[in-house]
């Protein structure tokens, strides 16, 4: 179908770290600041507009679940 449209799934630092409480903000924060080097950013996990800064959560855990089986993104 070609008027098919992607829905994403985001929030920000903020109210991820209040939904997904094993996060803390420094650790989001240390992740957001190294996503080039750590692959959130390959894996699409990090969206900016501008200065706000969104999570996407469905590629979020899918980063989670590359790192937790040792797999290269």
């Amino acid at each position: 179908m070609a008027n098919e449209q992607k829905t994403y799934n985001l929030k920000t630092p903020r109210q991820f770290v209040e939904d997904f409480p094993a996060f803390s903000m420094g650790s989001i924060r240390n992740l957001i600041f190294f996503e080039d080097m750590n692959g959130l950013k390959a894996a699409g996990a990090i969206k900016r507009i501008g200065k706000k800064i969104l999570i996407d959560i469905d590629a979020f855990f899918r980063w989670v679940d590359a790192q937790n089986n040792g797999r290269v993104l």
